[in-house]
Formats: C-alpha cells, sequence, structure tokens
C-alpha cells in the first residue's frame, strides 16, 4: 500500500460520523422485540378470548367476571340468560362472561 492510500483511510476513520439513521436503529430494535414479546401475543390472546365468547351456546357452562358458575339457557346476539340456581334466571351481557367451563375438565374437590 502507498503512503497516500494510508492516510486516506486513517482520514476517513478518524473524522467520518456513522450515519444519522444508525442512532436509531436501537429503537427500532427495542420496538420489534416488543412487538414479538409483549403486543402478538395478547392480541392472539385476545383473539381466542374473542372466539371463546362467540362461540357460547344452548346448555354451556359459563363463569361470569363476577364469578358466578351458570348454565346458559337461552343466548342472543349480546346478551345470555343464565340460570344460576335451580328456577333462578338472570340475563347477563355477552362481554362480561370470562370463561366457558369444559366439562369433565375440573379437579374434584377431595384431590
Amino acid at each position: 500500500m502507498s503512503i497516500q492510500t494510508l492516510s486516506l483511510l486513517s482520514a476517513a476513520a478518524a473524522g467520518g460520523q456513522p450515519p444519522a439513521w444508525l442512532q436509531f436503529l436501537p429503537l427500532v430494535l427495542m420496538g420489534i422485540v416488543m412487538w414479538f414479546l409483549f403486543l402478538r401475543p395478547q392480541m392472539a390472546q385476545q383473539k381466542a378470548q374473542k372466539a371463546k365468547l362467540e362461540g357460547i351456546k344452548k346448555n354451556d357452562m359459563v363463569i361470569t367476571a363476577g364469578g358466578l358458575l351458570a348454565k346458559v339457557v337461552k343466548a342472543d346476539d349480546d346478551y345470555l340468560e343464565l340460570e344460576i340456581a335451580p328456577n333462578t334466571r338472570v340475563r347477563a351481557v355477552r362481554a362480561t362472561i370470562s370463561d366457558v367451563v369444559v366439562p369433565g375438565t375440573g379437579k374434584p374437590a377431595n384431590d
């Protein structure tokens, strides 16, 4: 290498500034990591909950947001008629249902 080439390389290395977009690269990478670790799983969970609520039908056992276990007697688009005790029926907004109980998945009380 010639002396002139070495002097040009050393001058470029000493006085050169990195591009401005390179300063924002860590922020962009943190945003992508946040998307995959937090936002994406939360959206999938919300989608599954919405599908579960839309699939409620007559004779399903549900748990309300208040913690009541009830049997669905009638299902409309926005409301459900629930039987919480024999001959005791209440109406609930479909969005207030927290879970649908699958029969046979509960743990026995004496175990």
